[in-house]
């Protein structure tokens, strides 16, 4: 029985060595491509018209809506750890997907598949939303049907689904320790080597908060103007046309969009999720009711920013609409009499309202869509794989 002992206790030994030995020989330099000075994220300075209400009834400067806690301001090492967490495939079962493959950069960090692949091919629920700008929700709930308080809950509970990644928290800390790369890591981040669950969801916190987007034609034009509502110098006929139908009350002949898609990055301000008349009634996916047990939260869902809208097509909760044309469509003349259908898109007698837009009317709204379009937001290394092929 001694010999027996004797020998489990050295082939342990040697495992451990073992894994020592490779992690030494992968050391991170060999796996991820990070600069010495870790990029800028703590201190992105975003365009004045983000910064400053340009005044009217709706808010135009998003910093009153920023969700960061106190407890978890952005640091550069910090979302750094981040970045590497969000693109790292050994965080799932299979080690073939990661947080990135469901949010995925060219497509504004969404999918372009009407629902994503977890870790053994089954598919998620709902479609994958944006994560442009997800630091600017002042409810600072999330998922579409806001289930997760706060992002530090939301980052941890696609590695724990049993569809996405596939991993329990002790297995996903095992993960960690297995990779050679994070020790330096997480002491930078945090100040010493210890990992633990707290640390990885501020660090993929961090990172998702530091996405933002303000290259698009639509900012340079802002920029050059007052107000959103004045037309923009270096846009086309059609694409002032489609601003103003955004901008405009429906009673003024507009759509009245900004009344939900609001301040400079195009989010839900305040009031929570809504039901936008996709469906008559709610019947397989109650949306916001089935974490938050509000009668008025049946059939109703987050609303996202339009931030590089273009590029995160399928559209809604459920992908249904494949192009932003189907998109207007729906707004147009689409709008469905669910019993808790926004009051925004209700006309003066209750009834959903009817646009009436021509063709071309419709085709300006989608040129104006367009110009929030930014194709930086894919090529900056801050927010790309640091992973080398």
């Amino acid at each position: 029985m001694q010999r027996l002992l004797a020998t489990a206790a050295i082939i342990l030994a040697l495992t451990a060595i073992s894994c020592e030995k490779e992690k030494e020989e992968h050391p991170a330099s060999d796996l991820l491509n990070l600069p010495d000075t870790p990029y800028n994220y703590s201190n992105i300075i975003l365009p004045a018209h983000f910064r400053v209400n340009a005044g009217g009834p709706l808010p135009t400067a998003i910093l009153a809506h920023d969700n960061t806690p106190a407890t978890n301001p952005i640091t550069d090492h910090g979302a750094t750890l981040g970045r590497v967490l969000f693109y790292d495939k050994n965080l799932s079962k299979s080690r073939s997907v990661s947080c990135a493959s469901c949010h995925n950069s060219e497509n504004a960090f969404s999918d372009s598949d009407i629902l994503s692949k977890g870790f053994d091919g089954g598919l998620t629920r709902r479609h994958s939303m944006s994560l442009v700008f997800a630091r600017y929700y002042q409810r600072g709930r999330f998922f579409w049907d806001e289930r997760a308080a706060t992002l530090e809950q939301q980052v941890l509970m696609p590695i724990q689904d049993e569809v996405e990644m596939g991993l329990t928290l002790p297995e996903l800390l095992e993960r960690i320790d297995e990779q050679g790369y994070y020790p330096a890591l997480f002491k930078n981040a945090f100040g010493d080597e210890n990992v633990n669950t707290d640390r990885i969801s501020r660090a993929l916190a961090q990172f998702v908060r530091s996405i933002v987007s303000t290259n698009s034609k639509y900012d340079l034009g802002r920029a050059q103007v007052p107000n959103p509502g004045a037309p923009f110098p270096n846009f086309t006929q059609q694409e002032n046309l489609g601003k103003q139908l955004f901008f405009q009350p429906v009673i003024n002949g507009g759509g009245a969009c900004f009344g939900c898609h609001t301040t400079e990055a195009f989010i839900n301000p305040a009031p929570g999720p809504i039901n936008n008349g996709l469906d008559a009634v709610s019947t397989t996916d109650l949306g916001a009711f089935e974490s938050q047990p509000n009668p008025l939260f049946r059939g109703a869902f987050k609303t996202p920013s339009l931030r590089n809208v273009a590029l995160s097509a399928p559209y809604m909760h459920d992908g249904r609409f494949a192009t932003l044309e189907e998109v207007v469509e729906h707004y147009n003349s689409g709008i469905q009499a669910h019993p808790n259908l926004g009051p925004a898109l209700r006309d003066p007698n209750g009834n959903p309202i009817r646009l009436n837009f021509t063709p071309d009317q419709k085709a300006a709204l989608v040129a104006f869509l367009n110009t929030l379009t930014d194709n930086t937001l894919s090529t900056d290394p801050r927010w790309s794989d640091p992973f080398l092929k």
